[in-house]
């Protein structure tokens, strides 16, 4: 064919553009992999102990059968999806599940009481056998105010629980250390309880961390506070031979200026490249964030607009770069306010407050994961169960549809792919593939459900639709 450009003409102009593609590729090479976590547990560094995830574990799964005997008024307290068709009293409610207990997933899926049934089972299987997927042990908000001796001893403290919880393995898959920050005023507290902290582990541990460790950094307004915690990392992976980068490190989006700096744009591309590689998720501050909007004490909640902004804006910020990103904590506690032995008034109250808290904290994850924010906070054992029962809840509402969309999809795009035609509409079928992975990677969706879809589990963990498409079209030209 007849050209104009000759190769060493095209080279000369492709020059520039090659170097700044492959700076693109490297700042935004694709979402990670690997687990995220589903939330984050916040407790006060004085209370942990190694012990810690399976105490939690308790207390929730208590909560939830409490307040939630059966499946039937599980759905009624969260109302989820058919929960008015259902039965109110108790002898029907024992009847129909009686019912269903013995079908299959075909028969459960046309029942009115299927679907809440099989979220109750997944809320209670997941409260015992994981009920903590990430654990910060909190020296800031959670601490509170303690003289400079009692942080030092609770540093050491806590730091020994760890390596007693790494030995007994009764950790957390994911577990870290929240820092005070490094403000002018609370940098060098901040920084001699972390030293103290991983020091003591270190040596107890002979140099190891629990699997998933990270530090996180709080109220970060400009890299310099990064920076800082680097060159401290720096100095500890020295000191103790530890692998470059092996100390992983988060930082919290809870200041305007994490939204919009001095200069009227985002900053948080410049705090992740001050991290050097090691940041590997943003916090998001709920109430931090939404006093330094001036908003009142009574709305200063997950859903305000405010928050929305930050979100919207930290997801554009960072979309693409690997960074996890996490949404906060609702502050209502699902507790009664009576104790003791009740009567069936005081009863009664406590079942009323702790279902409201309980439909609160639901509708915020809800709105979190409709935001595309697939890990949040929680500040209490009670909350846990609704956790949960909003993660599973927002996925398996949509597995049915999604099954049969993605498999209609992937047999258009395979015959689309096979007869040489552009196949033009990859960004739905990777739209209906990141629910599949979203969903298994929080558990609410199992490997064998996943299978359904007809991709093999290798396939789906591709993470990548196009690339599915072009594997399988390599196979059946090799057949």
């Amino acid at each position: 064919m007849n050209q104009s450009i000759k190769n060493d003409t095209k080279e000369v102009i492709f020059k520039d553009l090659e170097n700044a593609n492959k700076a693109f590729n490297k700042r935004y090479k694709g979402d990670r992999q690997d687990r995220q976590p589903v939330h984050t547990v916040y407790g006060g560094a004085h209370l942990f102990n190694s012990e810690t995830p399976k105490n939690l574990g308790k207390i929730a799964i208590k909560s939830l059968l409490h307040y939630a005997p059966n499946c039937i008024a599980f759905a009624k307290a969260f109302q989820l999806k058919g929960y008015e068709r259902l039965p109110d009293d108790v002898a029907s409610q024992q009847k129909m599940i009686s019912e269903i207990s013995g079908f299959d997933y075909a028969e459960l899926k046309n029942h009115e009481a299927g679907f809440c049934y099989k979220i109750y089972n997944k809320v209670i299987d997941k409260l015992n056998s994981e009920p903590v997927e990430d654990f910060r042990i909190d020296f800031e908000d959670g601490f509170g105010n303690r003289s400079n001796a009692e942080e030092d001893q609770t540093a050491m403290n806590a730091a020994e629980e760890v390596a007693k919880g790494m030995e007994e393995n009764t950790l957390s898959p994911f577990i870290g250390i929240r820092i005070k920050p490094f403000t002018e005023e609370l940098k060098n507290r901040g920084l001699r309880t972390l030293d103290i902290f991983l020091t003591t582990l270190l040596l107890k541990t002979d140099g190891k961390l629990p699997d998933n460790f990270v530090v996180m950094l709080p109220k970060v307004t400009i890299p310099e506070q990064v920076t800082a915690l680097v060159l401290f990392l720096e100095v500890l992976e020295k000191t103790f031979a530890l692998s470059q980068n092996s100390l992983k490190m988060e930082i919290m989006v809870e200041t305007t200026q994490a939204v919009m700096d001095a200069e009227g744009t985002n900053p948080l591309l410049r705090f992740i490249a001050a991290s050097k590689g090691r940041c590997i998720a943003t916090h998001f501050g709920t109430y931090d964030y939404t006093a330094s909007n001036n908003i009142t004490a009574k709305y200063q909640e997950m859903d305000h607009g405010v928050c929305d902004f930050a979100h919207y804006t930290t997801k554009v910020a960072l979309s693409h770069t690997g960074i996890w990103l996490s949404d906060g904590a609702t502050n209502t506690m699902p507790i009664g306010p009576h104790r003791g032995e009740l009567s069936k008034e005081q009863e009664a109250e406590n079942k009323m407050v702790v279902h409201r808290a309980w439909r609160k904290g639901y509708e915020h994850i809800r709105h979190s994961l409709y935001k595309g924010l697939y890990q949040g906070w929680d500040l209490n054992p009670a909350q846990l169960p609704m956790r949960y029962t909003a993660v599973f809840a927002f996925f398996l509402e949509s597995y049915d549809d999604a099954v049969i969309r993605l498999k209609s999809f992937m047999e258009t795009a395979a015959r689309a792919t096979l007869i040489g035609d552009t196949f033009d509409d990859a960004a739905t079928g990777q739209g209906l593939l990141n629910y599949f992975l979203k969903g298994l990677n929080s558990g609410a969706i199992s490997e064998e459900e996943v299978l359904a879809t007809g991709l093999t589990l290798e396939e789906v963990r591709s993470r990548s639709f196009v690339t599915i498409l072009k594997n399988r079209k390599l196979e059946e030209e090799n057949v």
